[in-house]
C-alpha cells in the first residue's frame, strides 16, 4: 500500500455538503422557497426540469426530498460532533440564500435564519473545525426566478451583493474561507442549478446563459472586494465543476473539439474569475453558440471590477473524466456530474455510470496549477453508491474507501508534481439528498442516515466503515491510506 507523506502542514482535510441537500426545514425559521424546493425527486428529475413545461411550481404528483433533507436543521450539533470525531480540520457547507433573505430582494435579512448559521458556525469552531462557506450553492430564492427572470437580469447583482455583504460582515471574524458560486460553469449544460434558467424563462437562448454568467462574475467580484475590505485575511475563491477531458483518438478533428470543449466546460468561467478578464477566445466561444459580444450587456466599470478583484483560490469538484468524439457515430455514452460524454473503455463506472478516474484528478490538478498558479482546493469528490447496511445499520463500504484512497494518492502525486493543493473535502461526508436525482439511495457519506427516497426513516446516524478509515487518514495527514 502506498504511503504518502507530502501533504503540507495545515492541509484542510474535511467534508462537504450543501444546505438544500441536507438542512430540510424548508419552511421553518422564516425561510422562503428556493429553486431546490421545487425540484422533484427521482431519476426523472433532470428530464422533468428540462421539459419546456417546467414552471417552478410544486406539483402534488411528485415528491420533494429537499423539503426534509436529512433534517440537519435539527441535527446539526450531532452531525458536527461526528465530523469532529473524524478529525475534520474544515467543513464546507453553504448558507441558504432564502433562509437569510426569503425572497432575495429584501433590504433587511431574516434574523432567525442568521441565528441558525450563528449556531452552526459556533458549533464548528467549538471543535476547531474551520468553516468553508459557499455563498450560493444551487439554492437561490425562487422569487428571484419568478419575479426577475433569474441571473439574466442585472438586478440580481445588487441582491447578491446585499446577501454577500450581510454574511461576510456577520462572520468576518469567524470564517476565513469562502466561495462565491457553486459549480458556476455547470450552466453550460444545465443552467437551472447555478443560474435559475430553464426553457420557459430563457435557457434555450445561449445569450441568456452568457449574460447570466457575466452578471455572476460581476457579483462574485463584488463579494471578493467586500470580503477583502472587511477582513484582508479572508480567502474568497471561485468554484467550478472540473472534468478532465480526453480526445477519443489522435484525429485532429477530435483534438480540436477537445480543446474547444475544455474552453467552455473547464476554463471560461475560471479564466474570468482568476485572471480578472475575458480570455482571447471569448468571441470565438460565443460565436460557436450563435452569440455576439454585442448581445451581452456589460460596461467598462464592470470589467474594471473584474480586473481588480480576482479570486484568491480555485475550488473545484472532481468526480470523473470525459471523452470527446465528433468523428464517430453511435458511440456508447457515459453519465456524469451534469455532464456526460463518450464511454472510456479503460475505466470502470459507479452505480450511476460515472466513470472512475483517479489519474484524471492528478491531471486536473496539474492543468489548473500550470494555467493559473493559484492555490487549489478540491471541495467535492466522492463515490455515490447504493449502500446496504446490515442488521446493525453498519455499512461495509470498502468500495468507497478504495475510491477515496486512489484519489488521495492522485492528490499526493500532483503535489509532488508541484501543484499547490490546500485541502480536500469529499462530497456528502454524511448521506444527503442527491442533486442530480433527488434520491437518498445515492449515498456518498462516511455516516449512514436512516432515511429512504420518500423521506421515511428514523433519521438516526450510523458510522460506516469508511468513517474510521478517513479518521486515520486525517490523523496521519494523509500518510496512512491502508
Amino acid at each position: 500500500m502506498m504511503k504518502t507523506n507530502n501533504f503540507p502542514k495545515g492541509f484542510l482535510w474535511g467534508g462537504a455538503t450543501a444546505a438544500n441537500q441536507l438542512e430540510g426545514a424548508y419552511q421553518e425559521g422564516g425561510k422562503g422557497l428556493s429553486i431546490a424546493d421545487v425540484l422533484p425527486g427521482g431519476k426523472e428529475r433532470m428530464d422533468i426540469i428540462a421539459s419546456p413545461d417546467f414552471d417552478f411550481k410544486l406539483d402534488p404528483k411528485y415528491t420533494y426530498p429537499n423539503h426534509v433533507g436529512i433534517d440537519h436543521y435539527h441535527h446539526f450539533k450531532e452531525d458536527i460532533k461526528l465530523f469532529a470525531e473524524m478529525g475534520f480540520k474544515c467543513y464546507r457547507f453553504s448558507i441558504a440564500w432564502s433562509r437569510v433573505f426569503p425572497n432575495g430582494d429584501e433590504e433587511q435579512p431574516n434574523e432567525e435564519g442568521l441565528k441558525f448559521y450563528d449556531a452552526l458556525i459556533d458549533e464548528c469552531l467549538k471543535y476547531d473545525i474551520e468553516p468553508v462557506i459557499t455563498i450560493s450553492h444551487y439554492e437561490m430564492p425562487l422569487h428571484l426566478v419568478t419575479e426577475y427572470g433569474s441571473w439574466k437580469n442585472k438586478k440580481l447583482i445588487d441582491f447578491y451583493e446585499n446577501f454577500a455583504r450581510t454574511v461576510l460582515t456577520r462572520y468576518k471574524d469567524k470564517v476565513k474561507y469562502w466561495m462565491t458560486f457553486n459549480e458556476i460553469n455547470s450552466a453550460t449544460h444545465f443552467p437551472i442549478m447555478s443560474q435559475g434558467l430553464v426553457l420557459s424563462n430563457g435557457a434555450g437562448d445561449k445569450k441568456n446563459i452568457y449574460q447570466a454568467w457575466h452578471n455572476q462574475f460581476v457579483a462574485g467580484a463584488k463579494a471578493v472586494k467586500i470580503g477583502h475590505e472587511i477582513n484582508p485575511d479572508m480567502q474568497i475563491g471561485c468554484m467550478i465543476a472540473y472534468g478532465t477531458t480526453y480526445s477519443y483518438d489522435s484525429d485532429p478533428k477530435n483534438q480540436l473539439a477537445t480543446l474547444q470543449d475544455n474552453q467552455v466546460n473547464n476554463f471560461f468561467c475560471t479564466d474570468v474569475q482568476v485572471r480578472g478578464h475575458y480570455p482571447a477566445y471569448t468571441k470565438s466561444l460565443l460565436a460557436r453558440d450563435g452569440v455576439k459580444l454585442s448581445d451581452i450587456d456589460y460596461n467598462d466599470e464592470e470589467l474594471d471590477l473584474l480586473a481588480e478583484n480576482p479570486v484568491d483560490y480555485i475550488g473545484f469538484s472532481y468526480y470523473m473524466s470525459l471523452v470527446v468524439d465528433v468523428t464517430h457515430e453511435n458511440q456508447e455514452t457515459a453519465a456524469g456530474n451534469l455532464l456526460g460524454g463518450v464511454k472510456n473503455p479503460f475505466l470502470k463506472a459507479s452505480d450511476w455510470g460515472w466513470q472512475i478516474d483517479p489519474t484524471g484528478l492528478r491531471i486536473a490538478l496539474n492543468e489548473l496549477s500550470d494555467r493559473y498558479e493559484k492555490p487549489l482546493f478540491i471541495v467535492e469528490n466522492g463515490l455515490g453508491a447504493i449502500d446496504k447496511p446490515d442488521e446493525n445499520h453498519y455499512v461495509d463500504d470498502d468500495y468507497r474507501i478504495d475510491y477515496l484512497r486512489e484519489h488521495i494518492e492522485a492528490i499526493s502525486e500532483a503535489i509532488d508534481d508541484g501543484a499547490n493543493v490546500m485541502g480536500y473535502t469529499p462530497w456528502g461526508c454524511i448521506d444527503l439528498i442527491s442533486a442530480s436525482t433527488g434520491e437518498m439511495s445515492k449515498r456518498y457519506g462516511f455516516i449512514y442516515v436512516d432515511e429512504d427516497d420518500e423521506g421515511n426513516g428514523t433519521f438516526d446516524r450510523y458510522k460506516k466503515r469508511s468513517f474510521d478509515w478517513y479518521k486515520k487518514v486525517i490523523d496521519t495527514n494523509g500518510a496512512d491510506l491502508a
